[in-house]
């Protein structure tokens, strides 16, 4: 798996649609949470992000925006410290630099793991219960007038990715807190949610192709 920091964030962004089909796979005392959350087929919003990472003083920050289409993908546009972009869809994650040149960061018909990795995201994306409860256990609980939720892999591969992620929240995901396996630590806070207008524009339909 890659360690591009594109990466955590795109998977952090994709979360942002996890909580209710995690909810029917873990235990009924979050029925309420469930009830809670949005799941709009278009979401946009900002993002702040802080990486700290293993032996480095200093945390790594940006600042951006990001598009979520249910059925289609994630734009992750940085526009802070440098500007770019990645788009990550069910086949690829393409990335754009700020002189306009684009590079494949991961092409899952020549990378079968990464069809593997995507097929987990959009289960989490679209409710595949059997997927979900298969690759995850899930800690549930109320915080004040939202919740908290803790995710732990199952499996041997996302193991080797990140040992946890903690996302908090209310009607959306607010909070992403991911550790990965080798004790980086990327915490990113979400703004400025609009589920309106929720169809995509033609320039960003056009960034999703």
């Amino acid at each position: 798996m890659t360690r591009s920091n594109a990466w955590w964030p795109l998977a952090a962004c994709m979360l942002l649609w996890m909580v209710m089909p995690l909810a029917r796979a873990a235990e009924p005392v979050i029925d309420a949470i469930t009830e809670m959350v949005a799941r709009p087929e278009v979401l946009r919003g900002q993002f702040s992000q802080e990486k700290q990472v293993s032996g480095f003083r200093n945390p790594l920050r940006s600042q951006g925006r990001f598009l979520v289409a249910r059925q289609r993908g994630v734009i992750w546009t940085t526009l802070k410290p440098f500007p770019s972009e990645v788009v990550v869809t069910a086949d690829r994650i393409l990335s754009r630099q700020r002189d306009g040149s684009t590079r494949v960061e991961l092409d899952a018909r020549q990378q079968p793991a990464m069809r593997s990795i995507n097929a987990i995201m959009f289960a989490l994306m679209s409710g595949d219960v059997g997927a979900l409860s298969s690759q995850f256990h899930v800690d549930a609980t109320r915080v004040d007038q939202g919740w908290r939720l803790q995710l732990t892999p199952k499996s041997a591969m996302l193991a080797r990715a990140f040992r946890s992620m903690t996302l908090q929240g209310d009607r959306y995901v607010r909070d992403v807190e991911i550790v990965e396996a080798n004790q980086d630590r990327t915490r990113i806070q979400f703004s400025d949610l609009a589920d309106t207008p929720a169809s995509l524009t033609a320039d960003e339909a056009g960034r999703l192709d």
